[in-house]
């Protein structure tokens, strides 16, 4: 069952037991999935890592409203978006501890070859498709600066 599958089950299941809040999140999941899918000239159907890519998004969006809506103290709807994010990313592969990301900006350095802060395109391009949906992309960013600049974060 792909993933997309299994957000339409869940989403029966949310709404059979009445539980407003996984349904109401699962549903703008779909609706994000839905638009992505049509977005575009020609519609298509998105591959499970595509998906993984928009529930990503979709889990930033919660957090970076959550923050919003704490300093606006508006801390009902803050805990709100915190509760639908922690939903959506229950559906997100096992995010990667910093101590796996060091080791796999590591290797995609030496595949590289790259030096100094120009080389951070290569090692992001190499890096990118191997961290989808598992890490923050800000963190990774942060971290191969680092590791380029011969700082240690």
């Amino acid at each position: 069952m792909g993933l997309k599958e299994t957000l339409r089950a869940d989403l029966t299941e949310a709404i059979r037991s009445r539980d407003e809040l996984k349904s109401g999140t699962i549903r703008m999941v779909l609706t994000a999935i839905t638009n992505e899918e049509v977005a575009g000239k020609e519609a298509r159907t998105l591959s499970d890592a595509e998906i993984i890519t928009v529930l990503s998004r979709e889990s930033k969006k919660r957090r970076e409203a959550a923050e919003a809506f704490t300093i606006a103290g508006r801390s009902d709807r803050a805990e709100r978006e915190t509760l639908e994010g922690e939903l959506i990313i229950g559906y997100l592969p096992a995010q990667l501890t910093e101590d796996e990301i060091k080791a796999m900006i590591a290797a995609a350095i030496a595949e590289s070859g790259a030096t100094g802060p120009a080389g951070m395109g290569q090692v992001m391009k190499i890096i990118s498709p191997k961290i989808a949906g598992k890490a923050d992309g800000g963190t990774v960013s942060a971290l191969v600066k680092a590791a380029l600049t011969g700082g240690n974060s």
